[in-house]
């Protein structure tokens, strides 16, 4: 008996090693396939092409404020001089005076201000080249392009979109229309000889307001404030310009300010003014 079992066990042994062969081999095979894999995975992941940084903005500097744009015949209309001027003093006026800058290539501006027995009026410009420190994200036009639109934001001007169409919603229900009512007068009719036209005011000052200019750098916008009316203190109107031209921010900044209330500085002629000084800003960074 104890031989038949130690032959059995003598046949299990070998028929066990040769299982426990088979499974390491096919563990093995396994792995190796797995490896390889993965080996192939990183090496695609390698050879990824990196992310290519966008070129720098087309300004890489800053001209003068005080004389860029600004010629001498552009001053005097915006900034007449008063007549006890000496010829000194008159040079003085439209030299400007720069503002203090830490960086000239980044940010400068420039100031003029001229007295008359009438008026103050004071003008300033002020340039701002935007840089990207991260063009493989955002180039340099970017920056300033979410530079600008802050600006107008805080104006409270909208952003310039798609037209949006005039057709009532859907949902909305129409407007009822009134009634024919013979006995109503008609809104056309003639009024009678010496009364006042309804609606018609031909001394009142034309406002043109704040708004986006269109053909004026690659983004501009306008804004016009009246100061309130007291019964001592004149109104003053302050026109601001505000366009980007590449990764350049430029401002801006025209107010008149009477001696005298009851006098109202004119939005036409205030906005003119601002506006011809900076088209010739734009002139003068397209060159």
């Amino acid at each position: 008996m104890q031989r038949k079992a130690v032959r059995r066990g003598s046949r299990i042994l070998p028929g066990i090693a040769v299982l426990t062969a088979l499974a390491a081999g096919a563990l093995g095979l396994t792995g190796c396939t797995g490896g390889s894999s993965g080996g192939g995975t990183s090496d695609s992941k390698a050879g990824g092409n990196p992310a290519v940084p966008a070129q720098p903005g087309k300004y890489r500097s800053l001209p003068a404020p005080c004389k860029a744009g600004v010629d001498s015949k552009k001053l005097k209309a915006m900034l007449p001089a008063g007549d006890s001027l000496t010829p000194e003093q008159r040079d003085q006026l439209y030299a400007g005076v720069a503002d203090a800058s830490y960086d000239g290539d980044r940010h400068v501006g420039c100031r003029w201000t001229a007295q008359s027995p009438e008026e103050t009026r004071l003008l300033s410009v002020g340039f701002e080249r935007v840089v990207s420190y991260d063009r493989a994200t955002a180039s340099d036009d970017d920056k300033a392009k979410q530079v600008y639109v802050r600006l107008l934001t805080d104006a409270h001007l909208p952003f310039p979109g798609p037209a949006t169409s005039t057709s009532p919603n859907p949902g909305t229900p129409a407007t009822p229309t009134a009634p024919n009512n013979p006995a109503a007068p008609s809104a056309s009719a003639t009024p009678p000889a010496g009364a006042p036209t309804p609606g018609a005011t031909p001394s009142a000052p034309v406002e043109l307001g704040s708004r986006v200019l269109d053909g004026l750098g690659s983004d501009a916008f306008i804004e016009d404030k009246l100061s309130p009316a007291g019964a001592t203190a004149a109104q003053a109107r302050t026109v601001r310009i505000v366009f980007r031209t590449s990764n350049v921010i430029v401002k801006v900044e025209y107010s008149v300010q009477p001696a005298l209330p009851g006098t109202v500085p004119s939005s036409t002629e205030t906005q003119d003014r601002a506006r011809q000084l900076a088209q010739a800003l734009v002139e003068r960074f397209n060159e």
